[in-house]
């Protein structure tokens, strides 16, 4: 006879849903997503010693602070921050920007009915896809995450750590570089749209069911 082996069921699995319902669900598993990508990759918070002047800070940062928007701090969270706090806050502002360029980019790759795993059974919506995800798909997922993570706190103990820096840039090259700093920057922005881009696609897909590219339909 034949033997096979069946993977254990996602627990946002079931047979048949209500529209609404489902709707719901969708939303439910998309949080989840998006909240435990944004932990697994979000930095340790240390506490501060010393609290310079944040307009020392501005005036040394080249990487950034860019046109048309300036330093951008609406809510005035930086007010009264250390050099400390603010270079964790770089950290997780270049962090989570990379992880919405990635679900961004992942996004689309599934909606174009790209599965290479699952014996492409999974659906193209992308939060559908991710209900289906049975159990070992998602602990893959946050062990991965949870790798990540570990490798970034090791290399942050590293002497003269830049935010950011996992390959040891800094090392080579620093602000003076106008190239250098314009990659930053590029790099800076790009997550900045990205992370906007994650919100409106989530909602797109909750709210209006579109989980493809919509721009020309």
């Amino acid at each position: 006879g034949q033997v096979g082996v069946t993977l254990p069921k996602s627990p946002f699995t079931s047979e048949r849903q209500h529209p609404e319902k489902q709707r719901k669900m969708k939303f439910l598993v998309g949080l989840i997503t998006l909240l435990a990508s944004a932990s697994a990759f979000a930095p340790t918070a240390k506490q501060s010693r010393v609290t310079p002047s944040v307009q020392a800070w501005k005036d040394e940062t080249v990487v950034g602070i860019t046109a048309p928007m300036g330093f951008f701090d609406p809510l005035g969270l930086s007010v009264g921050k250390s050099d400390e706090v603010m270079k964790y806050y770089r950290e997780a502002e270049l962090k989570n920007g990379r992880v919405a360029m990635a679900a961004c980019l992942g996004w689309y790759v599934t909606a174009a009915g790209v599965h290479p795993a699952f014996n492409s059974q999974l659906s193209s919506d992308p939060l559908e896809a991710a209900r289906q995800l049975p159990f070992v798909g998602w602990l893959q997922f946050f062990l991965g995450c949870g790798a990540l993570e570990w490798l970034g706190v090791q290399i942050q103990k590293r002497p003269g750590y830049v935010p950011g820096d996992w390959l040891g840039a800094s090392f080579w090259v620093d602000d003076s570089d106008d190239g250098w700093v314009d990659y930053q920057n590029r790099e800076i922005n790009n997550g900045r749209l990205a992370m906007v881009a994650i919100v409106g696609i989530f909602y797109q897909d909750v709210a209006l069911g579109n989980y493809g590219d919509q721009i020309f339909r």
